[in-house]
C-alpha cells in the first residue's frame, strides 16, 4: 500500500486504533528484548533465554538475577518518542484516533501526548511494593539500594508493574482493548511480529472496513 492511499483511508476513517509492538519503538533505540542473547549466570552455572528471563517463575526464584536483565535490557531511562509516537498523538489530538493499544512498557505513547493509551504488558514507570503496596515511579525504584528493589517502607521487594511470562493480562485493559478494537472503522498494525499472545489475538475482534499492516 503507498502512503498516499494510506492517508486516503486516514482522512476517512473517524475511529481509528493503533495497536503496535516493539518496532514502533525501535527508532527511540529501545530494541526487542528478544533480541538478546539472553544471560549466562555465572553463579548459577547455566544459560537462560530472554523469555525464561522475564517469566514470573524466574523472577519468583533468582530475583537478582531477573532484575539484573531488567534494569539493562527493559529499563532505557534516556529514550524519548520518535516520529512515529508523535504522529499517533497528532491523529488523536485531532479526534481521529481512539485508541493505542501497545505491548511495549516504555511509556514513549504518552510521553508524546497520547491520552488514552492501553498498555497490555504494563509500565516500567509504574512499581508496587508486593508487601504493603506502596507506588513508587521509575527514578524513585532505580534509586532503591541494591540490586533488588526493596521498599523502604516495610522491606518488600518492588515489583515492575509489567506483566511478565506465566502472568496474565489485566481484566479491565483486556475489556478496553476489546471495545476499542471492536467499534473502530480502521486499524492500524505496526511494529509487531503478531506472535506474542494473547495479545496479538485482540485483532480478531476487528469489525470494520480498513485493517493497515505496516511492517
Amino acid at each position: 500500500m503507498s502512503i498516499e492511499k494510506l492517508v486516503e483511508i486516514i482522512k476517512s476513517s473517524d475511529n481509528i486504533v493503533f495497536f503496535g509492538g516493539a518496532g514502533v519503538s525501535t527508532e527511540s533505540n529501545i530494541p526487542d528484548f528478544r533480541s538478546s542473547s539472553g544471560l549466562f549466570s555465572q553463579k548459577l552455572n547455566k544459560n537462560f533465554t530472554p523469555e525464561q528471563l522475564v517469566s514470573h517463575t524466574f523472577y519468583s526464584r533468582y530475583p537478582e538475577e531477573f532484575f539484573k536483565f531488567y534494569k539493562d535490557k527493559l529499563v532505557y531511562t534516556e529514550a524519548k518518542p520518535n516520529k512515529a509516537h508523535l504522529a499517533l498523538a497528532k491523529l488523536e489530538e485531532l479526534g481521529k484516533l481512539n485508541a493505542v493499544v501497545t505491548q511495549n512498557i516504555d511509556g514513549l505513547h504518552q510521553m508524546a501526548g497520547s491520552k488514552n493509551v492501553l498498555e497490555l504488558h504494563g509500565s516500567i514507570h509504574r512499581n508496587y511494593c508486593t508487601k504493603c503496596n506502596e507506588f513508587f515511579d521509575l527514578n524513585e525504584m532505580l534509586n532503591l539500594d541494591g540490586t533488588v528493589p526493596y521498599c523502604d517502607k516495610c522491606g518488600g521487594i518492588v515489583k515492575p508493574d509489567v506483566v511478565l511470562y506465566e502472568e496474565g493480562l489485566d481484566n479491565d485493559i483486556i475489556s478496553k482493548t476489546v471495545a476499542a478494537i471492536s467499534s473502530s472503522d480502521l486499524l492500524i498494525i505496526g511494529g509487531t511480529s503478531l506472535v506474542v499472545y494473547p495479545a496479538a489475538s485482540f485483532i480478531n475482534y476487528f469489525k470494520g472496513s480498513n485493517i493497515v499492516l505496516i511492517r
